[in-house]
Formats: C-alpha cells, structure tokens, sequence
C-alpha cells in the first residue's frame, strides 16, 4: 500500500500508547505526550518534519489519515470517548495548553473530512460551535 504521508509514523507511534491514552481520556484527562500522536495537528511555519514528526503538513494529509481504517478509526473512538464527557469543559480534560492542541486538531480534521458529524459535534459540545481561527488562516493560505 502507497504510504504518501508517511502516516505509518503515526501508527507506529500509537501503537504501544493509544490504549492508555483511550483509557486517560474515558477517566476524563489527557497527557500532554499523547497530545501529537492522538490529535496531530496543522505544521507551523516554522515546524519541519524532524523539529515536529507528528506534524500533518496539508489537508490532503489530514483527509489521508482519518481514511486510514486504524488511524481515522482512532481518532473517532477518541472524539466519540470526548462527547461522553460533555458534562466537563476542555479545560478541565486538557489544560489550557492541550485544549488549544485539540481545537486546532479537530479543526484541522473537521475541514479534511466533507461529512463528519462526529468532529463537528464536538465543536459545539466544547468550543461554542467555533473552530480555530489560527488552523483555518493556515490551511488558506495553503490553498
């Protein structure tokens, strides 16, 4: 199978991590280590492949990823595990630093994908229906 993003990276990453993470995230938390591997954000411009490997650098990559069965299907356990704990804020699961990581993530995610009701939800759930600013000034000036 062609791997153009090299999204086995992200994969092999998760592989020996994503089962604690799923299970800090059903207890209502979140480590700051898993926060690259389980929500990947957009590159900055100043992030290169090596400075930030977990990076997803456009949103064909991102659109790549969640139409990988082990990768998208993770990514939609973990925001599906985030609706069920909509009786906390962001903050309280994340951080103040991590919550930025996530907003940009599923911002990212929510405009790679064309139908995604999940990623949007959640939008509404947390973020008061909005999405991030920073990602979506990024992701036009790609264009």
């Amino acid at each position: 199978m062609d791997d153009q993003y090299n999204l086995q990276r992200f994969a092999n990453a998760q592989d020996s991590v994503y089962g604690d993470a799923l299970a800090m995230l059903r207890r209502g938390m979140m480590c700051t280590p898993y926060m690259e591997l389980i929500f990947p954000r957009l590159a900055t411009g100043r992030s290169d492949t090596e400075a930030d490997p977990y990076a997803i650098t456009s949103r064909d990559e991102a659109g790549a990823y969640l139409q990988s069965p082990i990768l998208g299907g993770r990514y939609r356990e973990c925001v599906g595990t985030l609706q069920r704990l909509s009786n906390v804020s962001a903050r309280a699961v994340f951080g103040d630093e991590d919550t930025k990581k996530l907003h940009a993530s599923l911002t990212l995610f929510s405009e790679a994908s064309n139908d995604e009701f999940l990623l949007e939800t959640i939008f509404d759930v947390w973020f008061d229906g909005e999405i991030d600013e920073g990602t979506m000034r990024k992701l036009y000036s790609m264009s």
